[in-house]
């Protein structure tokens, strides 16, 4: 309770925007930090996982796919695009930038994190609520240390969330 009313409370505020950055190690060991405070040097992981604790970058995935989900008409689909039916035609399309300041942009980033999502997690968007829960449970069983693990689940045979592919 510590732990959320003076730390996670201000966490989430504005994260989609500044989740990406080079400072973003620094939140996450204070974010480690606090926990180890709180639990008396008890190992961080556990008490993450034991209390459903988001890491830092997973509160940024889970920010960042409900601001996505929310304004989705503000994306554009790979189907209105082109007219090939492909399987990845449902996906939010991703326009080529070499830029690394639009690569970690809200737009850009949030396409791509959406686009990585599991199918069954993606076909809820439609609805917010069982969209947001059904994604926590999924980030806190991946329990992804960074958002490249993340982009890496999809590839990998996890068998803890074979039950979201």
């Amino acid at each position: 309770m510590v732990y959320f009313s003076n730390f996670h409370s201000l966490l989430p505020y504005g994260i989609i925007f500044w989740g990406n950055s080079s400072h973003s190690d620094t939140i996450f060991k204070l974010q480690k930090r606090s926990t180890r405070i709180i639990s008396n040097n008890v190992s961080c992981w556990e008490l993450f996982r034991r209390l459903n604790i988001l890491l830092f970058c997973l509160q940024y995935i889970l920010s960042l796919l409900l601001f996505v989900v929310k304004n989705i008409s503000m994306f554009t689909l790979n189907s209105s695009v082109h007219s090939i039916n492909t399987r990845r035609c449902f996906d939010l399309y991703l326009p080529a930038v070499h830029l690394t300041k639009v690569q970690k942009g809200i737009y850009y980033s949030g396409a791509k994190v959406f686009n990585s999502l599991p199918p069954s997690i993606k076909c809820l968007s439609n609805d917010i609520r069982r969209f947001k829960s059904t994604l926590k449970k999924f980030l806190l069983e991946g329990s992804f240390y960074t958002v490249q693990e993340y982009f890496d689940c999809s590839s990998s045979n996890n068998p803890k969330l074979e039950k979201f592919y």
